[in-house]
């Protein structure tokens, strides 16, 4: 059996993937993923290969330390009047976020490339357009209540199989990419190497 670990301390992918029925080892990948935004930013890097280095630099933070198998690095990043949105780090970044995203379009690309015996062999990048509905002030403020701290961890500071899909009137994309992992790709490469049952 093909070892496989996912480079990702995100509970959201974790969960894909098991509920998938897919065995793996998770490792957390810790990167400054500010300061590599910026810096590809700076270097006129469009979104999408921003979400791609981020996701290589995940498998490959791992692969250094184990090399062996498959490696799978994931991340995701947020797009809105052609801006590279970072993670809230306070509930009061959050709620500016949120009222900057009200009422507008934004896009979300979830990249993923895998590393097999340490080195890259595959990639690709999931998109899906977000409609966020023009809600109240007094809707926003009983959201931020409701869903507490754990929308830190998410880029657009919701999660959309909870509370946070009262935030849309419409969604385009595939479900796993809003989510933040191009699931159905992954798995597809998976089949086709072997790692899983085709």
């Amino acid at each position: 059996m093909v070892k496989i670990t996912l480079a990702s301390q995100s509970k959201a992918r974790q969960d894909m993937l098991r509920n998938a029925g897919v065995v793996f080892e998770a490792k957390p990948a810790r990167i400054d993923e500010e300061m590599i935004t910026a810096s590809l930013q700076a270097d006129g890097a469009k979104p999408h290969d921003i979400a791609d280095a981020l996701a290589e630099y995940k498998a490959l933070r791992v692969v250094g330390s184990d090399p062996t198998g498959l490696v799978i690095g994931s991340d995701q990043v947020l797009v809105c009047d052609k801006k590279v949105h970072s993670k809230a780090r306070t509930m009061d970044e959050a709620r500016a976020k949120l009222l900057e995203l009200r009422g507008k379009p934004h896009q979300l690309m979830s990249a993923a490339v895998i590393f097999e015996d340490g080195k890259p062999v595959w990639r690709t990048i999931g998109r899906a357009q977000l409609f966020m509905r023009d809600f109240s002030d007094a809707f926003l403020d009983d959201y931020l209540e409701q869903a507490g701290e754990d929308i830190l961890s998410s880029v657009g500071c919701y999660f959309l199989e909870g509370h946070g899909v009262n935030l849309f009137s419409r969604v385009q994309g595939d479900y796993f990419t809003v989510l933040g992992f191009p699931l159905l790709d992954v798995l597809d490469f998976l089949r086709g190497r072997g790692a899983i049952l085709s």
